[in-house]
């Protein structure tokens, strides 16, 4: 069995169908992934060793911009090197992500009698996977409330697929890594690989009085964002090796809140703050996706219009006062093996194929 694996365009869209790529593999699959050729999906790709293929995409958006006839052109060539691609490597499941790099992919797939299946991390579906959807047979969701409209196929909640070595990590060997001790609690904040600017600046605000109360890791999105390390405080401009343990030995987190980060959290049963991109820097899902988490009781949620040093140290003051009634939410979160729910419907449906 071969399965073509396809998403883009921020980290949230890769690091979930890594999850489920690991179950194929696990299951004597072979997997090749298709993504475009920022070098931003080949960075998080290449490490696991999956055959890397790049095509041409274009930002698919929801507004009038001159720059949708430039990336028209994109999109156009990325679905024709997309269907040579699939013809040269003859998969026999496409399964997709979503962001702009996906549906060249998916229409290919298409194209080609192949099988898609889709998987909706968000709240609400994507412009991508909107668009994919007559073309595919299966859409899995994250939430279970998801409403997918105009859709004949099958529609699956499966959860959100949680890679295996964040579930694995390790308190101790987080605090090694990072240097920390126990004596204090341990913060992380992280901003995604697209949506730190506003926190950074918060941060930097705040640390003089978050170094009084915590330990902070701070993930900071950018290389060219990176402050300077000092005693209990531990910047990066993105993580990988490790991440799961320093998810492990974190107290708190302060995210952002794409699905894949949310899911995350909850997956780990960890205390947390989200602070959601507004609706002038997104489609307005990462709003939907923290109501929902707070609407369950699993969070706070701090807006990003109100977002400053001081707003951040009295929404952290208080979440931490009432960590034991959000802990006793959070234990009641249920999260299924969603990679291995996914990998078993893309199983089935290359099984029909044979």
């Amino acid at each position: 069995m071969h399965v073509v694996v396809t998403g883009g365009g921020s980290a949230g869209h890769v690091t979930p169908a890594l999850a489920v790529a690991e179950v194929l593999r696990s299951r004597g699959a072979t997997v090749s992934f298709v993504g475009g050729r920022s070098g931003l999906e080949e960075a998080i790709v290449a490490p696991r060793g999956l055959p890397y293929f790049g095509i041409t995409g274009g930002k698919l958006r929801r507004y009038f911009s001159i720059e949708n006839l430039i990336d028209a052109g994109r999109v156009l060539l990325g679905m024709w090197q997309a269907w040579r691609l699939l013809g040269r490597l003859r998969p026999d499941v496409v399964f997709s992500k979503g962001g702009f790099v996906a549906f060249p992919v998916v229409l290919a797939g298409w194209l080609r009698g192949v099988p898609v299946v889709v998987h909706e991390s968000d709240f609400s579906p994507g412009l991508a996977n909107r668009l994919s959807r007559p073309f595919t047979r299966v859409i899995c969701t994250s939430f279970a409330d998801t409403s997918i409209e105009a859709f004949d196929g099958e529609v699956v909640h499966t959860g959100s697929p949680v890679r295996r070595e964040l579930m694995e990590g390790e308190a101790s060997r987080g605090r090694e890594l990072l240097g920390f001790d126990d004596t204090r609690p341990i913060l992380l904040v992280t901003g995604g690989s697209l949506g730190a600017v506003d926190l950074n600046r918060a941060v930097a605000e705040a640390l003089p009085q978050l170094l009084t109360r915590w330990q902070v890791v701070h993930v900071c999105g950018s290389a060219r964002a990176l402050p300077p390390a000092r005693p209990g405080y531990a910047p990066f401009a993105y993580v990988d090796a490790g991440w799961g343990d320093m998810l492990a030995c974190a107290d708190l987190v302060v995210s952002r809140a794409g699905a894949n980060a949310v899911f995350e959290l909850l997956a780990l049963r960890k205390l947390q703050l989200l602070v959601p991109l507004p609706a002038t820097a997104s489609r307005g899902d990462q709003i939907e996706n923290a109501a929902y988490a707070r609407s369950q009781g699993y969070c706070e949620v701090l807006r990003n219009e109100a977002l400053t040093g001081d707003a951040l140290v009295q929404a952290l003051d208080a979440l931490w006062a009432g960590r034991e009634r959000f802990a006793q939410r959070l234990s009641t979160f249920h999260s299924p093996a969603a990679a291995e729910r996914v990998a078993g419907i893309i199983q089935d449906l290359a099984a029909e194929r044979s």
